[in-house]
């Protein structure tokens, strides 16, 4: 039997609603919207395959999409929801891409009085409903639920991917190469799906005797490569190794897999955080970790750049890389390549 509450908090985040959803306890309607569809996607499949058991789906679940409803009206989703469940259950009505509804009438005249064995389920990806509508000023009064899901900050994305393999392989008894996340990170960026569906091909793809995740298995498997990647170019610049800059610059330049305000980005991150660095009272592992936003493994990067770079040069680093990144985006550049471009940056950072 469907136990519903009325005491939810405010907004949910996408954790505290499968908790609750776990505990049985479900709401008359929900809103999972956010600019992050990773959390939205997770938590519509929650409902879809976990609420009702295997033979009610058949008939008690209803899945629709906001760009397939006739005048991008809510009505025939509240419709369903209306309705009474085949066998004296529950019912669940998902309406994906919400983002693509318009008219929302007969959403807030259903949430006065909602229909109480249905669960009406709305994803709306990229962004939030309109608030000053009065239907989601009310929408929590009459008993529905907000789950917000938020685009992961840069800084924090690294830990998130080092949280999420810990999480997946940690029962497979599985090591991770602290590189690892960091190379998923900077190639994938923020889209957490691509960086989930990496994960799903580095734990498949692995040997069978193999005990660690790491830079080779990434290379094999989801085709960053181990030796021409930001992180091997950012370690030489740490080295002061000239050759091995441009050779790997050389290979960006080539590729269209690397372009170059993607790299720049990146590189112009580690600098950023080195004049952190230069500035913290105290430079241990323990301290500069949550203050650099990284894995305390590689706070010895930072320490080590510091002694080559001084916080005078750093400063003027930053300045290299936005002259570089306004140069390769046709600002003041008439005809220097990628190429020459970054053979200039990588003089000019090393010496």
């Amino acid at each position: 039997m469907c136990k519903f509450f009325c005491t939810f908090a405010a907004e949910m985040t996408y954790d505290q609603l499968i908790t609750q959803l776990k505990q049985g306890s479900y709401a008359p309607a929900y809103l999972l919207a956010g600019d992050e569809p990773y959390y939205i996607d997770q938590a519509a499949d929650y409902f879809e395959n976990n609420i009702l058991d295997e033979s009610a789906r058949a008939f008690d679940l209803t899945v629709v999409y906001g760009k397939d409803l006739a005048s991008a009206d809510i009505t025939p989703a509240v419709a369903a929801a209306r309705g009474f469940a085949m066998f004296g259950g529950q019912k669940v009505i998902i309406v994906k891409e919400a983002q693509f509804v318009k008219k929302w009438d007969a959403l807030a005249l259903y949430m006065s009085n909602p229909q109480p064995d249905s669960i009406l389920v709305i994803c709306h990806k990229y962004g939030t409903p309109d608030k000053r509508l009065n239907l989601w000023k009310n929408f929590e009064k009459q008993g529905g639920v907000i789950m917000t899901s938020a685009k992961i900050p840069d800084y924090q994305l690294e830990r998130w991917v080092r949280d999420y393999l810990k999480d997946r392989v940690g029962s497979l008894g599985l090591k991770v190469d602290d590189r690892v996340p960091k190379l998923l990170a900077d190639y994938i960026g923020s889209d957490l799906s691509g960086i989930v569906g990496a994960v799903d091909k580095l734990i498949n793809g692995r040997p069978e005797n193999c005990t660690t995740i790491d830079a080779s298995l990434v290379e094999r498997n989801v085709g960053i490569s181990k030796d021409y990647n930001v992180f091997e170019l950012q370690d030489a610049l740490i080295k002061g190794d000239v050759v091995k800059a441009n050779r790997i610059t050389q290979y960006f330049a080539s590729s269209k897999d690397h372009p170059m305000v993607k790299e720049l980005g990146i590189l112009y991150n580690f600098f950023a955080n080195l004049m952190i660095y230069h500035y913290l009272a105290d430079k241990s592992e323990r301290a500069a970790a949550p203050a650099l936003g990284c894995s305390p493994f590689f706070v010895k990067d930072y320490a080590a750049a510091a002694r080559r770079y001084s916080a005078g040069k750093t400063f003027k680093i930053i300045g290299y890389f936005r002259e570089i990144d306004a140069r390769s985006k046709g600002i003041n550049n008439p005809s220097a390549k990628d190429e020459d471009l970054w053979k200039e940056l990588i003089y000019k950072i090393l010496h």
